[in-house]
Order: C-alpha cells, then structure tokens, then sequence
C-alpha cells in the first residue's frame, strides 16, 4: 500500500492499464503537450508517444466517435473529458451508439470504450461546469456508471473499467482530486462493479451516498458521533449503473431510518431513485421516510459564497439525519 493521492491513483490505473495492454490509449484536450487541465496525464505523452497520447482538437463529438470506432475494432481507448460537462456534446455518441451498438449487432460487437472527467462544484467553475451527471447518464441501460470516494476505489475501478467490454462513463469529482489515502500497488488490484460497500459502521441511522458526498457523509457522521451519540452506518454505493443497494437493504432494516445524499439538484435525481427503491424493498422495516439531501435547484453561481450555499454541506447532512431520527417524537 502507498498513499497516494486521488489523481494520481487515477494516473496510476491508466499507466499500468497502459503497459499491460498495447490496446489501451488515451486521447482528449491538451492532454499530452499541456498535461491535462487537472494534471492527470502528466508525463505519459513522453513515455508513451503520440499515438497512444492523443491531442485532440476541440471537438468532443468527433473525439467520443473516433473512440467508438477504435473500440468496435479491438482498441481500448480512454477518452478525457476536460470536463464532463462537455460531454453533452458528445450525447448522441455516447447514448445512441456506444450505449446501443451490442443491442444493435445482436452481441456480436463490444464497445469497450471509457470517457473520464471531472465533473461537480466546489472549485469556483460556475454553471456550465460545475453539474453533475450520474443521473442523466444512469438513465440510460448500455452504458456503466461509476462514481469513486476514494482514491483506491479510483484506481480499481478505473482498471474495471478499462478491462471491460461496455462503455464507461467514469465520473470523478474535481473537489477530490488532492484527497489522499492508501491505494494498493499491486498492478492487479481492481474493483468490482455493482458491489457497493459499508464505509462506516453504525445503528442509528443508514446514510447512502457516493463520489465526494460520501467523504462529507463520513464527517457528518463523525460529528454525529461525538456531539449527539447517533452512531450513523453509511454506504459507499461505488456505482450508480449497476447499482447495488443490498447493502443498503440490509442497513436500513438494521437502522430503520434512511438519508440519500447528493451533490445534484434535487428533482429526478440519483436520491430519487436509491431513495424509491428503499421505500419499494423494505418498506415495513422504516421508521421515518426516507430523508433526501441534494443541492439547490439553481444553476451553479461562480461567486464563493454564493456556490456554498447552492451546495450540500455536513450540517444538511446532519439536519436529516435528526429529522429522521425525531420523526416519531
């Protein structure tokens, strides 16, 4: 184990991916000469070369078509987005034909295709980069969904995602990127899909979350902890398609009572769905309804003071958590 940092466990995956397979490649904007935007292609251009570290112009669309092709070929290409935001651009790509291709040629052609970037607030980048996209892109069946906390489920899961045969849509939250913790070395090490798990344990109340809003559900918990003995059991949910809620199933008639938390805007967000499934499965085993905490339903502001307010924080977290324990009186 090293401790490593959340980009560059992402760097990491895409190197030893990069080594063990001459398939695999990477093409974006300024990834190669510049490095990336966010720094996590730093130095691979020079050890891997311009074909396998491609510049790209600006134009995502025929960057995500270009990479679906390779993949329909037998490549293994990685598409970054400088921000996922931009990946709108590419959505009939992504939705209509990378998502659809083993549908339309009856299995017989993979797609193994992964587009990463950074997406979600809290780095000042305003309203047209600072969404996040679980939720659009879970919609849709074809494609996987993948969400990190961590940087050692950053590592392995990218690996996942890259040995895989299905499109990927790899989302990594910018705020995280400086996180650090403990990532295995071990070139191998790899992270399954749709298995989430128990990132603290607790009897109180079930908290389920992902991507960074797991990390602030852990401090929220802590506080809860120590300030009002409420001993809170959150879930890691890695995935959001597939997405594995047994876990959650299980806390939840352990607790009886339930908080989905996410970074989206509330309407028709990821919490509606973990939060319905819940309500669907064990029903007879809640205490209180399923509480929600989302950001607000504005575009992102660019101002400072005016992004923490549209965005969740610890003390919303830990306002549903009592809402949800005191709901009976």
């Amino acid at each position: 184990m090293s401790e490593k940092s959340y980009r560059d466990a992402i760097r990491d995956a895409m190197m030893e991916e990069m080594d063990r397979d001459p398939n695999v490649l990477i093409m974006g904007e300024d990834i190669g000469v510049y490095e990336g935007t966010f720094r996590i292609t730093a130095g691979m251009l020079k050890k891997y070369g311009g074909k396998r570290v491609i510049d790209t112009p600006i134009a995502e669309a025929g960057m995500v078509g270009t990479a679906v092709g390779m993949a329909m070929l037998g490549l293994r290409p990685i598409v970054e987005m400088m921000t996922m935001n931009f990946a709108i651009v590419a959505a009939d790509q992504i939705l209509n034909h990378a998502a659809k291709v083993r549908y339309f040629s009856g299995g017989q052609v993979d797609v193994p295709v992964v587009i990463r970037g950074p997406q979600g607030a809290g780095v000042q980048l305003s309203a047209q980069h600072s969404q996040t996209f679980e939720s659009f892109y879970a919609h849709f069946p074809g494609i996987k969904v993948v969400a990190p906390a961590t940087p050692a489920d950053a590592k392995g899961l990218l690996k996942t995602s890259i040995r895989g045969r299905d499109p990927v849509i790899f989302l990594e939250s910018a705020a995280l990127y400086g996180m650090k913790g403990e990532v295995p070395d071990d070139p191998n090490f790899t992270v399954p899909f749709g298995v989430s798990r128990v990132a603290r344990e607790g009897s109180d109340v079930t908290i389920v979350s992902y991507s960074r809003m797991l990390q602030m559900s852990l401090i929220a918990a802590e506080k809860l902890s120590q300030d009002e003995g409420i001993e809170c059991e959150v879930i890691d949910l890695r995935t959001l398609r597939p997405l594995d809620l047994e876990p959650a199933y299980a806390s939840v008639t352990k607790t009886h009572r339930c908080v989905v938390v996410q970074e989206q805007w509330k309407p028709f967000g990821a919490a509606a769905e973990i939060a319905a499934s819940i309500t669907e499965t064990v029903f007879d085993e809640l205490d209180a309804p399923v509480a929600r905490v989302t950001g607000e339903d504005v575009p992102m502001p660019y101002a400072r003071n005016l992004e923490l307010l549209a965005t969740p924080h610890e003390q919303h977290v830990i306002a549903a958590v009592k809402k949800v324990m005191y709901a009976n009186g």
